[in-house]
């Protein structure tokens, strides 16, 4: 009867740790906007898309993945996130705004071209490959700052050894941007972004001893939660690309184009 007395706490405990107020640092507000308003809703330019190159976007922390038990050979951040950078000019403002050349694989790019004009002479087709297309504008930066347990913390209660907890661990991811002038070197723009990422844990543990302390009775139940952080290297990469293209108009490199007002509506 003691033991389902027990079991009925725990279940019991398990819905009210879920009560337990973590607190949760707010999140740069840049970054939060940026991936559910603007940038998406980031209007046209008015002069057409502007060709831009990325050769990199490398992890410039050294960090490895936080471990308080062993020794982590795995890196913290994503050693390729020049992807996100990518994709993320090629999508803001709905894909309206930068026209990438490759430049990440440009010797492959190059040998797949030597291949077709080798090709083509061979059978005797004179006609040349087209020119590449060359940026006006280099996109640089990386990741360069990532910290663990910036804020940790916890909260608990147990009555007659039957009791909830919950605890948290807040890291920040920082990366940097600049676009700079292919024809003069001229760094253009520059734009850094701090992203929180925040990690959870709560359980629920039963500790008892029955029938004059010769036995014991202990139960555990819990869950953790990690935001990826692959996910807030992207929310920041998208967010300091918003931010490049705001600072440019700020500076006059570019314009938004003005929407056209449809009559009627």
């Amino acid at each position: 009867m003691k033991l389902l007395l027990a079991i009925v706490a725990v279940a019991m405990l398990a819905g009210c740790a879920s009560l337990i107020d973590i607190p949760k640092p707010e999140q740069p507000k840049v970054a939060v906007r940026s991936i559910v308003n603007e940038f998406d809703t980031m209007p046209a330019p008015s002069t057409g898309k502007v060709v831009v190159a990325v050769y990199g976007f490398a992890d410039k922390t050294g960090q490895r993945k936080p471990s308080e038990r062993l020794a982590n050979i795995s890196y913290a951040v994503t050693q390729g996130a020049e992807t996100w950078v990518i994709k993320a000019l090629k999508e803001v403002g709905g894909g309206t705004w930068f026209q990438v050349v490759e430049r990440v694989g440009l010797d492959n790019l190059a040998k797949e071209r030597q291949i077709i004009r080798q090709a083509r002479q061979s059978v005797g087709d004179t006609n040349e490959l087209p020119p590449m297309l060359f940026a006006g504008i280099i996109i640089e930066g990386g990741i360069t700052g990532y910290d663990s347990n910036v804020l940790t913390g916890g909260a608990g209660i147990r009555y007659l050894g039957v009791g909830p907890y919950t605890e948290y661990r807040q890291d920040v991811v920082t990366i940097s941007m600049r676009a700079i002038s292919v024809q003069t070197g001229e760094v253009l723009l520059t734009s850094n972004i701090t992203k929180t990422i925040i990690s959870t844990g709560s359980n629920v543990s039963v500790f008892k001893f029955y029938d004059m302390s010769t036995q014991a009775l202990e139960l555990e139940l819990g869950s953790t939660v990690n935001e990826p952080v692959n996910y807030a290297v992207r929310s920041a990469i998208e967010a300091a690309v918003v931010e490049l293209i705001k600072n440019g108009a700020r500076k006059q490199l570019w314009a938004f184009q003005k929407k056209k007002i449809i009559e009627g509506e």
